[in-house]
């Protein structure tokens, strides 16, 4: 047999692990180097002494001491490293294979050549050729998690595949650098890695043994790809030889990718750049940079992305770049959703002089990336005239700094401003001064594509305030706008369906998605667009009652080039979507992933949080819940969307502890929040809540008449399970339902319910059957913890016992739970007794354990 791969990717030790130990056979090991290929037999020379008998064959010579390694037993011979063998030992495996005097294991480099009596071996199917390709991200993850015996995050499985790129070898010099730098590290219950990747002795031997000797023009030429990668190749032909492009393409260590109609060059492997550049010194650095940079703009910046890349490359160099460029790089990088570029490129050119364009850029990008209070320096520097009627807070007041500046701005330069403003005010929750500057704004702009700008703008200031409907009147007038403009359409429409969603409209969001997926504008025009779309997406699926394709479309957003920006807190809808699907552990997993990068203080970190919290709840692990709620609920707080999980959050850490009475009560106040705000999806599992707590009668009128404004079948499977409670046969329909809609947790306490419809009706028979029906979907909720599942374990209580067992399970103490329940200590003490009589426990922790699902 043959392995085949690249350089790294495991085939040795593939090899080396096949043959070890096997029975019956004598192993014979030779080794292609660069030395031992200058001899004959050089790679055997180990084994073959003694000289040939007179007249006898080199091959019969050689084959023979071979087979006298063996004695009796079969022969093996491994060969490690095959394309290096010297003619002699190449055509003595050939001469093995065909004679079939021993069984041959061969591992060969696929991107190098090989001697023709190698490469016969598998062209004349001599032996059997296997190709190893490099691990996938799957792969990387479950050899991280044997390798470091534990949980690694999703984003950090992602990112140690990227910068390995599957190869195994790298991936393992890897891991022991990150731990050692610290970069990879055990934080919050995973192994996670921030950082660059740092490159120990180690590995920079091991990248640099496989880029090998370089000559003068080989090593210019990888030095503009590392520094400039991809590079076009017409352009790096021009700056260097192009037989050093070839040389170096044909030894693998670039390789060509398309973009379009352009063909470019990027290096081989990741590792590569970070070895070529650190060789050099800054002096040569900057040199390199400013080739790349001159030689771009020698061409004429035929494209956007050439004047931002020849932007990227002064910068890095030194060398001065025209502010305009630098504007005009810092927006399209913000476009491409990199705020770090976008800020950096901004900041140079307001030092190099650029106007208020530079600065609405940066503003906008400080405000995304947490930093709202240095965004609102910078748009201090530049004021709208006095007349506006703006608030006269200090924040407000700090924004009209500089009076007679806004009268020399162009119409552009305005709407820029006000936009990067609004949303600077909006995002800090002063909503109201949002809306005042962008309604300014659109009574003074008159170029159409402006207008409808600062009207998508607005909306987004009425979305997060909680006003859907002042939302969906502002997309109104931006879709008006004609002529707009390519990415004010797209970023509308995006808006639109995010209302859609959250409005009780899934269908429609859904079917716009769709629409704007197939004929939506250029997405290098409207780049921010997607993330909106995709978060308009999850929703929609999860209000209508699909969990699983809401999980695949959260992580298409995890995966989105934007990762770092809390706009992109995807967590949030896979933690929902695995709470829903009964897994609240790895709800918990999810936010973890979250939780690690989003800046602090941030609403979707907020959103993140009290996801986290409420499936801590339904694990019972009520202190971690607690906290995590107390947490959720300083920095969710600003927006009404983000404030709603925070109060769904609420209603089951109160049930947790024990205290029903109290989860009601908030999840009323979740239902009132979210019928004010108009977020009829959340409105739905709030009013459903009270039916999975024993409050039914609160939520069937208000769930019957929900389902007339709410799309999708969920909202109708909803209210049906409030209407059927007391009705067995049509409870055990709801619970199918659930379960074929994978709502597996709803499917357990829906069955729980016809449980206890046919005890209560006196059919031992059939509650015994729903029993063992609903103990077995709750097996599949990984510990899961409610109000119906406690009920389903302990039937023989009234609902006051249950309250006061759960109190006790909680670890608290009959005095607590008697000032929890406004009981004297003597009662509270009675109950528990009871309790514990009905049971069969003797104390808590027997408690504890029974109510303990799985």
């Amino acid at each position: 047999m043959m392995i085949a791969g690249a350089a790294g990717v495991g085939k040795s030790r593939l090899a080396a692990q096949a043959v070890a130990g096997l029975p019956g056979y004598a192993v014979v090991h030779a080794l292609g180097t660069e030395t031992a290929a200058a001899i004959p037999f050089g790679a055997f020379a180990h084994v073959l002494t003694g000289p040939p008998r007179s007249g006898e064959n080199l091959l019969r010579w050689a084959a023979r001491h071979l087979r006298g390694q063996a004695g009796r037993r079969g022969l093996l011979v491994s060969v490690d490293d095959a394309q290096r063998l010297d003619q002699a030992s190449a055509a003595l495996v050939h001469y093995l294979a065909e004679s079939g005097e021993a069984q041959l294991l061969v591992t060969v480099r696929s991107e190098e050549p090989h001697p023709a009596p190698v490469t016969a071996l598998w062209k004349d199917e001599l032996l059997r050729r296997i190709e190893l390709p490099p691990l996938t991200v799957a792969e990387v993850g479950q050899v991280l998690e044997a390798a470091l015996g534990g949980e690694v995050a999703a984003r950090t499985v992602r990112q140690l595949a990227g910068m390995s790129e599957g190869n195994v070898l790298y991936l393992r010099e890897l891991v022991h650098a990150g731990r050692d730098s610290g970069c990879l590290a055990e934080r919050g219950g995973a192994w996670r890695w921030r950082g660059e990747p740092a490159m120990t002795t180690r590995l920079r031997e091991l990248v640099g043994d496989r880029i090998g000797h370089l000559d003068q023009d080989e090593r210019e030429v990888l030095e503009l790809v590392a520094f400039g990668e991809p590079v076009g190749i017409e352009l790096l032909t021009a700056l260097t030889s192009a037989r050093a492009v070839e040389r170096v393409e044909a030894r693998g260590l670039v390789v060509t990718v398309t973009d379009g109609r352009r063909e470019n060059l990027r290096l081989g492997h990741r590792l590569y750049g970070e070895v070529i550049r650190g060789d050099c010194g800054t002096l040569r650095t900057r040199r390199r940079l400013r080739t790349l940079a001159e030689g771009l703009e020698a061409t004429g910046l035929r494209r956007r992305e050439d004047g931002l890349r020849a932007a990227v490359w002064r910068l890095d160099s030194g060398s001065p770049a025209d502010p305009a460029q630098l504007t005009s790089a810092a927006r399209l990088a913000w476009s491409r959703q990199d705020p770090r570029l976008a800020a950096r490129l901004a900041r140079a050119a307001i030092d190099a002089g650029a106007g208020v364009g530079a600065v609405a850029v940066l503003g906008e990008v400080l405000t995304v990336l947490g930093e709202t209070g240095p965004a609102l320096s910078a748009l201090s520097a530049v004021s709208m005239p006095t007349s506006v009627p703006l608030s006269t807070s200090a924040e407000a007041a700090g924004a009209l700094a500089v009076a007679g500046a806004w009268a020399s701005m162009t119409e552009g330069e305005r709407a820029q401003h006000a936009c990067s403003l609004g949303m600077n005010l909006a995002w800090a929750g002063a909503d109201a001064e949002a809306c005042r500057v962008l309604d300014a704004a659109v009574a003074t702009l008159t170029e159409p594509g402006w207008r409808q700008e600062a009207y998508v703008y607005r909306a987004v200031a009425d979305c997060f305030a909680g006003r859907m409907g002042g939302a969906a009147e502002s997309l109104a007038e931006a879709r008006a706008c004609a002529p707009g403009t390519a990415r004010g359409l797209a970023h509308a429409l995006a808006l639109r369906t995010w209302v859609d969603a959250y409005t009780g409209r899934p269908e429609r969001a859904l079917a716009a998605a769709g629409r704007t997926a197939e004929d939506g504008p250029d997405r290098e025009e409207s780049a921010h667009a997607l993330p909106t779309l995709l978060d308009a997406l999850c929703a929609a699926q999860l209000f209508r009652g699909r969990p699983e394709e809401a999980a695949r479309t959260a992580e298409r957003g995890m995966e989105l080039p934007a990762a770092e920006l809390p706009v992109t807190g995807f967590a949030a809808h896979l933690a929902m979507a695995a709470r829903l699907r009964g897994d609240a552990a790895e709800a918990v997993r999810r936010c973890g992933d979250d939780l690690a990068r989003l800046p602090e203080r941030e609403p979707y970190l907020g959103r993140c949080l009290a996801e986290q919290a409420h499936a801590f709840a339904l694990l019972g692990r009520l202190g971690e819940a607690t906290r995590a709620l107390a947490e959720a609920e300083e920095a969710a707080a600003r927006w009404a969307f983000t404030r709603q999980h925070v109060l769904s959050a609420a209603v089951w850490v109160a049930a947790a502890g024990g205290d029903v009475a109290g989860a009601v009560r908030r999840c009323l106040a979740a239902a009132e929040h979210a019928e004010r705000h108009e977020l009829r999806g959340h409105l739905m599992f709030a009013l459903h809540d009270l039916v999975r707590l024993g409050a039914a009668p609160a939520a069937v009128e208000r769930l019957r008449e929900l389902a007339s404004l709410v799309e999708g079948p969920l909202v109708r499977l909803l209210a049906r399970h409030a209407r059927a409670l007391g009705d067995p046969a049509e409870l055990r329909e709801v619970a199918g339902e659930f379960e074929r809609l994978g709502l597996l947790l709803h499917a357990a306490e829906a069955t729980a319910h016809e449980a206890a419809a046919y005890r209560e009706a006196g059919r031992g028979t059939l509650a015994r059957g729903a029993r063992t029906r609903a103990w077995a979907l709750a097996r599949r909720c990984s510990g899961i913890s409610t109000p119906a599942l406690i009920e389903l374990a302990t039937p023989e209580l009234t609902p006051r016992q249950r309250e006061i067992v759960q109190l006790a399970a909680s670890g608290l103490t009959n005095r607590q739970i008697a000032d929890r329940l406004t009981l004297s200590t003597r009662t509270a003490a009675n109950h528990l007794q009871a309790a514990y009589d009905k049971l069969g426990v003797n104390d808590r922790t027997q408690v504890a354990r029974l109510l303990t699902v799985l």
